[in-house]
C-alpha cells in the first residue's frame, strides 16, 4: 500500500478543502508513491517523535500539527525545521499533518475531546460551513436511475446520515439539432420534445467537477444540460466546537477531577462557582476560546479548552464555567482517534500495516 492510498483515506475523512485556509495541510514531506511499511501518529513532528518512528520501523510520520507551515527559504542544521527534515530524508521517512481539517469534522479533534471527556449526544457547537452546490440535469425517465447512481457515487446526495438523496419531477425538454448533431432521440434539424426527468442532489463544493464528469458519463444525451447553484445551508458534516451532556450533573469542581484525570492534565486554569453543578459541556480541542459566546448561547454550563486569554476569562466569569485544560492535553485524544480510524479501514481492506500512537510527549510546557 503506498501513501497515496493512505493519503485517500484520510482525505475521504477530513478533506483538505475544509481546512482554514491559512494552514497548510497534507503531504509535507516524502514520496506518495512510497510503499508504507509502519505508521506512527503523533501531535507533533519533531526529533523525539521521528526518533520514535525510526525505533518502530515506521516510514510514515502522521501528525496534527504541520512540520511546515510558515514559508521557509532554506533547510539547515541550524534550525529546528531543518533538522528535522534533513532527519526524515535521512531516514526515508514521509510526514502527513492533518490539521485544521481534523477540528473541523465529525469525529474528529473536539469530538475525540468529548468521548474522553464522557459526553453524550454530541454534535458541533458552531455550523458555519455554506460549502453545499445543488447538482441539477435532465434526464430521459429510462436512464434517471443510471444517471442518479453515478452521481452518487461520485459523492453525491449525501445529506447527514443518509445518502443517494435526490429530487425528482417529471417535464418536457426541448431542442433543435444544427446538422452537425447527433441526438439520442429524434431527428437533427428537427424541433423535438422529449419527456425527462429534472434530477437534483447537492454536493460538497470541491466534489463538484468529479460528480459533474461523472453525470455527462452515465447521460445518455451527446450534450448534456445541468446546472450548478449555490447554496446557503449549512452543513451537517463539519464545524467547530462540541456541545453534550455528562450523564448526570455534578458539581464543577468534581467536574474538573475528572477533566484532570481524563486529559491527563498537571493543573487547570478556570472560573466559575466550584459548588454549583453541571451538566450540559461544550468542548473545543486547541485553541477554541473564540467559541466561548456560541457555548454561552448553546447553554452550555461548561466550556473546556486551551489557550484562554485572561480578559476572556472575566468576559465568561458570570455566565459559564470557562476551563483551560491545555492545548496538546486536549488535542491529543486525537491521535488515537486517527490511529483507530486508519486500523479500521485497513482491516477493510484486508492490509496489514501496524499503526501506533506516539508514546513521545511533545508538550513544550513544564509545570512547576
Amino acid at each position: 500500500m503506498t501513501l497515496r492510498d493512505i493519503q485517500q483515506i484520510l482525505e475521504e475523512w477530513a478533506p483538505t478543502e475544509i481546512a482554514w485556509k491559512q494552514d497548510n495541510v497534507g503531504l509535507q514531506v516524502g514520496d506518495p508513491t512510497a510503499r508504507i511499511r509502519r505508521i506512527l501518529v503523533a501531535l507533533d513532528v519533531t526529533l523525539e517523535t521521528i526518533a520514535e518512528a525510526r525505533r518502530k520501523g515506521a516510514n510514515l510520520l502522521i501528525s496534527h500539527h504541520p512540520l511546515l507551515f510558515k514559508p521557509i527559504y532554506s533547510i539547515t542544521p541550524a534550525t529546528d525545521i531543518g533538522r528535522c527534515v534533513n532527519a526524515l530524508s535521512k531516514h526515508g521517512i514521509n510526514v502527513y499533518s492533518t490539521h485544521t481539517n481534523l477540528d473541523f469534522i465529525r469525529d474528529g479533534t473536539s469530538f475525540a475531546l468529548a468521548a474522553a471527556l464522557g459526553l453524550r449526544n454530541v454534535e458541533f457547537l458552531r455550523m458555519s460551513y455554506q460549502i453545499q452546490k445543488k447538482i441539477v440535469t435532465f434526464v430521459p425517465s429510462d436512464h434517471v436511475e443510471q444517471v442518479a447512481d453515478a452521481m452518487a457515487q461520485a459523492g453525491a446526495g449525501r445529506i447527514g446520515n443518509y445518502d443517494n438523496c435526490s429530487f425528482r419531477i417529471e417535464g418536457t425538454g426541448t431542442f433543435h439539432g444544427n446538422p452537425k448533431s447527433n441526438p439520442t432521440v429524434g431527428k437533427r434539424g428537427k424541433l423535438e420534445y422529449a419527456p425527462e426527468v429534472r434530477l437534483e442532489m447537492v454536493a460538497s463544493e470541491w466534489q463538484t467537477n468529479n460528480i459533474i464528469q461523472a453525470m455527462k458519463q452515465a447521460h445518455p444525451y451527446e450534450e448534456v444540460a445541468y446546472d450548478l447553484y449555490p447554496t446557503e445551508n449549512q452543513s451537517n458534516e463539519y464545524g467547530m466546537g462540541v456541545v453534550g451532556s455528562l450523564e448526570r450533573a455534578v458539581e464543577l469542581k468534581s467536574f474538573l477531577a475528572s477533566v484532570k484525570r481524563a486529559l491527563g492534565s498537571r493543573s487547570l486554569r478556570c472560573t466559575g462557582n466550584l459548588k454549583k453543578k453541571v451538566r450540559r459541556v461544550a468542548a473545543c480541542g486547541g485553541s477554541g476560546s473564540d467559541l466561548t459566546e456560541e457555548a454561552i448561547r448553546q447553554d452550555a454550563d461548561v466550556f473546556v479548552t486551551a489557550d484562554v486569554k485572561y480578559h476572556t476569562f472575566h468576559y465568561a466569569a458570570a455566565k459559564i464555567a470557562l476551563v483551560d485544560a491545555g492545548h496538546y492535553e486536549t488535542e491529543y485524544p486525537v491521535v488515537r482517534s486517527v490511529v483507530a480510524k486508519l486500523k479500521r479501514e485497513l482491516r477493510k481492506m484486508g492490509r496489514q500495516i501496524p499503526v501506533y500512537a506516539t508514546k513521545t510527549s511533545t508538550n513544550p510546557i513544564l509545570y512547576v
